[in-house]
């Protein structure tokens, strides 16, 4: 067996043959939303509806105070953590780690490769637009970096999805797909949100973030569809 047919042992194909047009559609809709928030961020056409979105979170009369009880703002800070490098560095590599000792070294690598390409390019992407944060109210949690794409967004979006679409493909039950899948999202939804609550992002920092992470993890799954699609060709020659 090839080395690249190596990659996508043990991950079953999907029933539906609409599935890789329809990733491909959401592929160009990420994409394109993406550049269509790059571009307006970069002209200003964004300001209002951003000051106007971080603000709902905030309280009128003092904006260095979030809305909602303590608790809310406490659990915000813990939601947003599932987004930092931290809990996701240990998440991929107990995931990784758990595929390499059930001898699954192509999909635990294809993970890997399709992750640390993801954050690197949403890296890249922040010291290119080099987007200041926002100065209209205070920040909840610490920052280090620049602001547009948001890291978090991205990052959630790129994990739990990639995450998410391996273990879609390693089982054969749809209700577990469907349940997969939707934590992925609500997750990545999650801390999207958590980062414009605590100040730390504009809503459009993190709608962007969204788009990149859904575009790198759909692009993800594409490729293994086509591995797929040569390694039964290989099998086919080889027989």
């Amino acid at each position: 067996m090839t080395a690249i047919g190596e990659l996508v042992r043990g991950m079953r194909d999907t029933r539906s043959a609409l599935l890789p047009v329809a990733l491909m559609a959401l592929l160009g809709a990420a994409v394109f939303a993406f550049l269509q928030l790059a571009d307006e961020v970069g002209e200003d056409e964004l300001g209002a509806i951003d000051e106007a979105l971080l603000l709902l979170f905030r309280d009128p009369s003092d904006r260095s105070q979030v809305i909602g009880p303590p608790w809310l703002e406490e659990t915000m800070v813990e939601i947003t953590a599932l987004g930092g490098y931290p809990i996701l560095v240990v998440m991929v590599a107990v995931v990784v780690g758990y595929l390499f000792m059930m001898r699954m070294a192509g999909p635990a690598l294809f993970v890997l490769a399709s992750i640390v390409t993801g954050t690197i390019a949403g890296h890249v992407l922040k010291l290119v637009y080099d987007r200041p944060r926002p100065d209209i109210v205070d920040h909840l949690v610490a920052i280090h970096t620049p602001s547009f794409p948001s890291g978090h967004a991205t990052m959630s979006a790129v994990v739990y999805l990639t995450l998410a679409s391996l273990i879609m493909r390693l089982v054969d039950s749809t209700l577990v797909r469907g349940y997969v899948l939707s934590v992925a999202v609500l997750l990545t939804l999650a801390v999207g949100i958590s980062r414009v609550y605590l100040g730390v992002h504009w809503p459009s920092d993190v709608a962007a973030g969204w788009a990149l992470g859904v575009a790198w993890a759909s692009l993800s799954w594409l490729v293994v569809a086509a591995l797929r699609v040569y390694r039964e060709r290989a099998r086919e020659k080889a027989r």
